[in-house]
């Protein structure tokens, strides 16, 4: 039983880990992010979480007339799960808060950016908007009370 409760408490404890890893990735890439908008604006103050906010809700026209937003498959609170509106297909949420594994590849986050913000607003995401997205994820914390 002594042993269990080791294995259980070095599990317990990875995970811990894991967690502030992935959380330490998403704040050292917004911190990236940041530092590319202030080289891109001298003017630029550091990222807001209000922006990011704003940017994940913020519907955007398609060509085909739909209109999109990133709270559109992801829900309007990033700690809940989502879930995809074309396959269906349930998506962890976003905030490395409540999803360990979000930022856990930089690589990974990197080629969703371009996919999804080509596929969304139809160019890149901008340095500022990637920095305030992320900053506004790491704010999300509680996912909403199932009723």
């Amino acid at each position: 039983m002594k042993k269990l409760n080791i294995v259980l408490a070095a599990l317990l404890g990875f995970a811990a880990f894991s967690a502030q890893a992935d959380v330490a990735n998403a704040e050292k890439l917004a911190h990236k992010y940041s530092a590319i908008a202030k080289q891109i604006n001298p003017d630029y103050v550091g990222p807001s979480a209000a922006d990011g906010k704003f940017f994940f809700n913020r519907k955007i026209k398609l060509a085909n007339g739909k209109e999109m937003a990133c709270a559109s498959c992801h829900t309007s609170n990033p700690a809940d799960e989502g879930k995809h509106i074309v396959t269906g297909k349930a998506i962890r949420p976003l905030s490395p808060v409540v999803n360990f594994k979000r930022f856990a590849d930089i690589d990974k986050v990197e080629e969703q950016f371009t996919l999804h913000c080509n596929d969304i607003i139809g160019s890149d995401c901008t340095a500022k908007e990637k920095a305030d997205y992320i900053t506004y994820l790491l704010t999300e914390k509680t996912p909403t009370a199932k009723k």
